[in-house]
C-alpha cells in the first residue's frame, strides 16, 4: 500500500500534467464556487459546526490562488445563502463571523478585486457595514476579480433587479405602460448585482448535492455545471484541475 509521501508526490505529477493540459483558450473566464458541505465534514470528525466552516474558510485562499494561476478573471463564492438566514441563531451567528473575517483578510492582502454580491440590507447592518469596506479597499487592485455572494438568492437577486429598473424608470418620468412595453432582457441584466461581469462559463458544486439551489439564476442559463463529492474544506488543486479539464472538453453551443 502506497504510503502518505507516495500519494502526494503522484497527486503532484498528476497535477502538473493537468494543468499542462490545459490551454489559454480552455480556461473559463468566470467561474462561480458553491462552497458545500462545511458542516458534513464537521460532523465527520465530531465537531462543532462552526469548526466546518472555519476550515472552509481557510480554504478560500488556496482555490484562489489556483483560478488566478491558471488565468480566471473573475470567481463568485457563494458564501451564506438567503435560505442560510434561517438557520440556528447561535450557528448563524458563528457563520457570519467568520464570514466577515475572511472576506477582510482577502480585502488587506490586496491580492484580488472583492466585490459584494448579495442583499446587504437583510444583513446585520455591522456584516454589510465590513462587506463594503472590503470592496472599498480593494476597489484599485488590478486582476482577479472575486464576487463574495453573502445573503446571496437568485430569485431575491431578480426580484432586485426589476426593482431598481422601475425605480429608475419611474425617476425619469416613465409610466408602467411605458415600462412594460420597453423592458428588455438586457435592461435587466444591467441591473444585476453582477452587471458588467461576464456570465459564469463554469460553476462547481462540492459535497456531492447536484443542484444549483438559486445560485446565479440568470447567469447561468449557458454555464457548465461540475459537482464533485469532495466537501468544501477537502477540495484539492487536483480537484479543481478536474473540473476546469471537464469544462474545457465539453462542447458548447450555447443554444446554437
Amino acid at each position: 500500500m502506497a504510503g502518505p509521501s507516495l500519494t502526494r508526490g503522484l497527486y503532484g505529477l498528476y497535477e502538473r500534467r493537468l494543468a499542462r493540459e490545459l490551454r489559454t483558450e480552455d480556461v473559463p473566464a468566470h467561474i462561480g464556487i458553491m462552497m458545500d458541505g462545511n458542516r458534513r465534514w464537521a460532523r465527520q470528525v465530531a465537531a462543532p459546526p462552526s469548526h466546518g466552516h472555519r476550515a472552509g474558510a481557510a480554504k478560500i485562499v488556496d482555490v484562489l490562488g489556483w483560478a488566478d494561476d491558471i488565468g480566471v478573471e473573475v470567481v463568485t463564492l457563494w458564501m451564506l445563502s438567503t435560505d442560510n438566514l434561517r438557520r440556528d441563531p447561535g450557528e448563524l451567528t458563528e457563520l457570519v463571523a467568520i464570514i466577515e473575517d475572511a472576506v477582510a483578510d482577502l480585502a488587506a492582502s490586496r491580492r484580488w478585486r472583492i466585490h459584494a454580491l448579495g442583499a446587504l440590507d437583510l444583513l446585520p447592518a455591522s456584516t454589510a457595514d465590513r462587506l463594503r469596506a472590503a470592496q472599498e479597499t480593494t476597489r484599485d487592485v488590478g486582476g482577479m476579480v472575486v464576487n463574495v455572494a453573502v445573503g446571496y438568492g437568485g430569485r431575491q437577486e431578480i426580484a432586485d433587479a426589476v426593482g431598481s429598473l422601475l425605480r429608475e424608470a419611474a425617476g425619469r418620468g416613465a409610466t408602467l405602460e411605458e415600462v412594460a412595453s420597453e423592458v428588455t432582457v438586457e435592461q435587466i441584466a444591467a441591473h444585476l448585482y453582477t452587471k458588467g461581469q461576464p456570465d459564469p462559463d463554469l460553476v462547481i458544486r462540492t459535497s456531492g448535492e447536484q443542484r444549483i439551489g438559486g445560485f446565479l439564476l440568470w447567469q447561468s442559463v449557458h454555464t457548465e455545471f461540475y459537482f464533485t463529492d469532495a466537501y468544501w474544506p477537502d477540495f484539492r488543486r487536483v480537484d479543481f484541475l478536474r473540473a476546469v479539464r471537464a469544462y474545457s472538453r465539453r462542447e458548447r453551443r450555447l443554444g446554437r
